[in-house]
């Protein structure tokens, strides 16, 4: 960046190849190359040969050079200072982890500490039905509840007659299957029974009777 003695002197910049002083409000030439004008680059010559000397070292497929006057002395001066403004290191804002003094710590002798205030918790869970309460069980097995769906089919009636019919070639009355859901429940608590005198409470394929062939 130009210096304010610089500015005072009358020059504007210095020319990119042979470094000769450009004066403000003088003629220059620039790159029509876009990346040659960038504020970090900011490439401008004195004269078309120096332009030339760049268009030799870059090698640019379509260049040419583009005629343009230097700022006046009060544009170039203002234009410094806006320079430096932007460059100045932002003021540093207070971190979020500063901790607090030790004096905002302590706890003023009147303040009164407030005392736990024991809580009643009362469930929002609606009261078990007395219906759900009774229970079924063999002595020595587990209570058994007896709140469950009595008419829930627990045979596929299509699959079992199927089944049938491969079997002997005979039609499957619809009742086969209530009777055979009676069957099912009846191994069913067997299985939990099972499972309940070894302390688990997950029913495995080894609690279930073995079928009789």
């Amino acid at each position: 960046m130009t210096r304010m003695s610089e500015i005072d002197s009358g020059v504007w910049m210095l020319c990119s190849v042979c470094r000769k002083d450009i004066a403000v409000d003088d003629i220059n030439w620039v790159c029509s190359v876009a990346t040659c004008n960038r504020s970090r680059t900011r490439l401008v010559f004195c004269s078309v040969a120096c332009w030339d000397s760049h268009l030799a070292t870059l090698h640019h497929r379509e260049a040419w050079a583009v005629e343009e006057r230097a700022p006046s002395r009060e544009e170039h001066a203002r234009g410094e200072t806006d320079a430096a403004a932007l460059d100045a290191p932002p003021s540093p804002a207070p971190s979020p982890l500063l901790r607090p003094s030790p004096a905002a710590l302590v706890r003023p002798a009147s303040a009164p500490v407030a005392e736990p205030q024991s809580r009643t918790v009362v469930s929002s869970a609606p009261p078990v039905p007395a219906a759900s309460a009774s229970v079924t069980g063999a002595a020595g097995g587990p209570a058994l509840s007896s709140s469950y769906a009595h008419d829930d089919v627990l045979i596929v009636v299509s699959k079992m007659k199927k089944y049938i019919r491969g079997r002997s070639g005979m039609n499957t009355s619809d009742a086969v299957a209530d009777a055979l859901g009676d069957h099912v429940r009846s191994i069913c608590d067997e299985a939990i029974r099972t499972a309940a005198r070894d302390g688990r409470k997950t029913v495995l394929d080894r609690d279930v009777p073995k079928a009789r062939r």
